[in-house]
């Protein structure tokens, strides 16, 4: 009888140890080790294995012998989510999506089982009976006719039994932590069975050329559960952002290796469903009956998507002595940056007052392009006198006060006037290249913070 070897696992970050240990080296978290058995007698027996029984044997090639092809992509029937994932599925891909509980996972991942034409689509859930899926497809759509097979289960084994008889053209999973295998004696969700079951699933997405969707928990840090290499071994890492409170959801890119690490799609949570918003700007621009002080419209970017998001900024005087500096979708540490700027080279006296800054629709932005647009918020609030709410910024501020130039500025212009805003401000930089003439909005150019706030306030 072989022996039986064992090891200890960091529950945070999977690092392994041959003895326990109070503190973790790797992520410094304290009491985290586990005792796990890494090997059982037979447990070297490959979970999957192709239809002939036999492995296939890969042998070195030339690069220049390669033949390249251009990647095939199936529609998933949800622009979103081909957006996010570059422009469709690609056949053998193995992509992991994460999010906080009730966010709308499993109910993206059913919408697409039900949507896809023309493949056939096993759903396998470890964490509802067939009777919830069975309402929440009912409740998506009246009548679901797609060739969707739902299967409880939370064994590989069985799992696989299943795949070689039904043979899916799509495999959703919900979600990986649910998942044991026999080779691995530990508890589901540990680092070991997670890492295990996620290496079954990518060997077989890998051999037969099918795409796999597994759903992920997170943890109270907003990480992804489980082992760090559980993302390094999936092709596409997606993160589904939003507020339980809001109706609106963001699909965020932040691994892929078939197309931009940076795309996002956007979604509204309603009574059935998940609906694309195919403009985003309609949720990130608010309608306002008056003209308000504080308000401002910048254009950013998100991957290849320009969008329009409008900022509100609050300067008022410290009622306790200590100014209060808070944002919400924006880095703190940059909007003091932008406020010593303004104390430095404009003369405002911001320093005993309270800012608050907030980024409408409740997403996080990363553009240095609104850099602008915050400032002129910032003094349109301090001096109590409103921007038109027909004139959007594009462009970044230096710590000299200079406007720099941003990337991709015809984009944001194109988008600006499609929207029917009437001035954008950008960096006498970015003439470079640009046609002015076929834009109807009016372009103003700019080089310093003074030259902004003499053309906004006089």
């Amino acid at each position: 009888m072989a022996k039986t070897k064992s090891a200890y696992f960091c529950q945070s970050c999977g690092y392994e140890s041959a003895k326990w240990l109070g503190k973790c080296p790797s992520c410094n978290e304290w009491n985290t080790f586990v005792e796990e058995v890494i090997d059982k007698g037979s447990a070297n027996i490959p979970t999957w294995k192709s239809a002939s029984g036999t492995q296939r044997l890969s042998k070195p090639s030339k690069v220049e012998e390669i033949q390249s092809a251009t990647e095939e992509r199936t529609s998933t029937g949800d622009l979103e989510l081909d957006r996010v994932l570059g422009g469709g599925l690609i056949a053998g891909s193995v992509i992991l999506i994460g999010g906080e509980p009730g966010i709308g996972k499993s109910t993206l991942m059913l919408q697409l089982a039900l949507n896809v034409t023309g493949k056939k689509v096993l759903y396998v859930s470890g964490e509802e009976s067939e009777q919830q899926i069975k309402m929440r497809a009912e409740r998506i759509t009246a009548n679901p006719k797609a060739d969707c097979y739902i299967l409880t289960e939370t064994s590989t084994q069985n799992i696989f039994k299943q795949i070689e008889q039904l043979e899916p053209e799509i495999v959703i999973v919900d979600s990986i932590q649910t998942l044991h295998s026999s080779h691995i004696e530990s508890t589901p969700g540990s680092v070991s069975q997670v890492r295990e079951c996620t290496a079954e699933l990518l060997r077989f997405a890998k051999e037969t050329n099918t795409p796999v969707f597994l759903i992920g928990h997170i943890t109270k840090d907003g990480a992804i559960a489980g082992p760090k290499i559980l993302e390094h071994m999936v092709d596409t890492v997606l993160q589904f952002e939003g507020d339980r409170h809001h109706i609106y959801r963001i699909l965020r890119s932040i691994k892929n290796r078939f197309g931009a690490a940076s795309e996002l799609g956007i979604y509204a949570m309603q009574s059935n469903g998940l609906r694309e918003v195919s403009n985003p700007s309609e949720i990130l621009l608010s309608q306002r009956d008056e003209e308000l002080s504080g308000i401002t419209i910048g254009a950013t970017l998100e991957g290849a998507r320009p969008m329009l998001i409008e900022t509100q900024a609050l300067v008022s005087i410290a009622a306790y002595g200590t100014p209060q500096r808070s944002a919400t979708g924006f880095d703190t540490k940059r909007m003091n940056m932008l406020l010593a700027v303004l104390e430095k080279r404009c003369g405002f006296r911001l320093s005993a007052k309270d800012v608050f800054l907030n980024i409408a629709g409740g997403i996080k932005v990363e553009d240095p392009a609104i850099d602008l647009s915050i400032m002129a918020a910032i003094i349109s609030s301090h001096e109590d006198i409103f921007i038109s709410s027909k004139i959007c910024f594009a462009a970044e501020v230096g710590l000299s006060g200079e406007i720099r130039a941003v990337n991709r500025i015809e984009q944001r212009i194109s988008e600006a006037e499609k929207l029917g805003f009437e001035k954008i401000f950008i960096s006498n930089y970015n003439l470079k290249g640009l046609n002015k003439d076929k834009f109807k909005i009016q372009i103003v150019t700019v080089s310093k913070i003074e030259e902004v706030f003499s053309l906004l306030f006089g």
